[in-house]
């Protein structure tokens, strides 16, 4: 259930609907299971990184261990950022909803959410965070069922619209979406602390096996749900309207032909669906700004109230929403660039693999998408455009080919940005290529040039865990809770 509520925020009744208007079922199937999927992912790699990392609590701290200080400030600095546009995106989609369903200034819902979620989560941390997310899981679950009853009961399809909306078909997006979705999700999720910081806490691998199988099947069957109403909206003749409207409000268009209590229960539903993510967010923010950039060694309210401040420019970033969405897929860009060269190190036979190499093939990968759009335009204007993702999904090329998250507003614009995802993640991982042959050439010539040993490829030594003096973590059998606090390492991984 920790994860299932990470995984959703309000935003969904937006983006998900819309999809289902652009590329039919076919990209709804796509969207739902590219969102969904990756939350096993944390159920296989977890394991893993907890064994490398036993008393660890977020990514950032494996990547201090595996990589040295200086990539793990890289890492924390994207994540901050992710965290950020993320909250920003909640806050927007909150005041959209209370707009769209209740004519009245959903501003004042976003006040008041910022204030109850701070107060809770500054009192009690994540694992106030934690309790109140199974709380407002269950909440959306049963107010989904009854939702789901409703539309069932309420809905009248026209069969003709069905046939000439085009809806059921494959389509080119629909298949783009394919490869677009899973890496621009995937790799972004890496970024949310949220999910690491329940991964961590789970008490047995075995727990997080379950529990991100469950909320798996779960996210994926609650995202379908949601998304098939911007088909009902398309085959009741809800959508696009007259004049036309934007896909993305055809699940409040759908909502204007049911009963007017049905809306009631749809703003419980947002609330507690964005209060879950927001909170969340909260907590992940405050833990990675304490261990990853002061070490835990600031007193943890500076930290809050540092999130409390933060409160004020996500807030007035989230009144000014159009300009969010592009925003978003900057944060997958940066995410598509920089995760698959740092999942390299999970092996342990790319010992050799280090944190310049990291950094170098994430800020490589996001030259590759400016040199990429300069040539594919022939104008570097155009190519530095291509970078900030401009240009919305509605132009006939391939340059875009790859991307996603959230804004599907701005998911479906240019095909060149589909391109930009496929430049993102090869051209990291080669540019990380060469920063390693760069960097073992240079120490094999500094080695020769000193008459030293070059030991580039040696193995590093196993030395003890990071925080405890152990080599292993506790057993299944064992109960384990997250550490909060963590000494300074001597070992850290190394950079060069």
């Amino acid at each position: 259930m920790l994860q299932f509520n990470v995984a959703l925020g309000s935003g969904i009744l937006f983006t998900y609907p819309e999809i289902s208007t652009i590329a039919g079922v076919q990209g709804l199937i796509v969207y739902a299971l590219s969102s969904a999927l990756p939350l096993l992912v944390f159920g296989f790699l977890g394991p893993i990184i907890r064994r490398k990392c036993p008393e660890g609590f977020v990514l950032t701290e494996w990547t201090r261990q595996r990589y040295g200080a200086i990539t793990a400030l890289y890492l924390s600095l994207l994540t901050l950022i992710t965290l950020f546009l993320y909250m920003v995106a909640e806050l927007s989609a909150l005041q959209q909803i209370i707009n769209a369903l209740t004519g009245l200034n959903g501003l004042w819902a976003v006040i008041v959410q910022c204030i109850v979620t701070t107060i809770y989560t500054s009192l009690g941390g994540f694992r106030i965070s934690f309790i109140t997310d199974n709380i407002q899981g269950a909440m959306v679950v049963g107010l989904l069922i009854l939702g789901v009853i409703v539309v069932g009961v309420e809905t009248h399809i026209d069969k003709s619209l069905v046939q000439s909306s085009d809806l059921l078909g494959a389509s080119l997006l629909g298949w783009q979406l394919i490869y677009i979705l899973p890496v621009a999700i995937l790799t972004n999720d890496f970024f949310i602390s949220g999910f690491w910081l329940r991964t961590f806490a789970s008490k047995t691998d075995k727990d997080l096996l379950v529990g991100t199988s469950i909320a798996t099947v779960a996210v994926a069957i609650i995202l379908t749900l949601v998304g098939t109403t911007g088909l009902l909206a398309a085959w009741t003749g809800a959508w696009p309207g007259d004049p036309p409207q934007a896909g993305s409000i055809a699940f409040f268009l759908l909502l204007e032909q049911l009963p007017a209590w049905v809306v009631g229960i749809v703003v419980v539903m947002t609330v507690s669906l964005s209060t879950a993510a927001f909170d969340s967010l909260q907590s992940a923010m405050v833990s990675t700004g304490s261990n990853d950039l002061f070490r835990n060694k600031l007193n943890l309210w500076w930290i809050r109230l540092a999130v409390v401040l933060m409160i004020f420019p996500v807030a007035v970033v989230a009144l000014k929403s159009p300009s969010v969405l592009q925003i978003y897929l900057i944060s997958d860009l940066i995410s598509a660039s920089s995760i698959p060269v740092l999942v390299v190190g999970l092996s342990s036979k790319c010992y050799w693999w280090r944190g310049f190499e990291v950094i170098a093939g994430g800020l490589g990968g996001l030259l590759t998408v400016f040199i990429f759009g300069t040539i594919y335009y022939g104008n570097a204007q155009e190519g530095a455009r291509l970078m900030l993702l401009e240009q919305s999904l509605y132009v006939d090329d391939w340059s875009a080919f790859g991307k996603h998250v959230l804004p599907i507003t701005v998911l479906y614009g240019t095909d060149r940005n589909k391109g930009a995802f496929v430049a993102a993640p090869l051209g990291g991982l080669l540019w990380g290529c060469g920063a390693f042959a760069l960097r073992v050439g240079l120490q094999w010539a500094v080695a020769r040039a000193r008459g030293q040993r070059f030991d580039a490829f040696n193995r590093p030594p196993t030395g003890p865990s990071l925080y405890l003096g152990t080599t292993e973590r506790a057993s299944d059998d064992e109960d384990r809770e997250p550490v909060a606090s963590a000494k300074s390492p001597s070992n850290t991984g190394r950079l060069l």
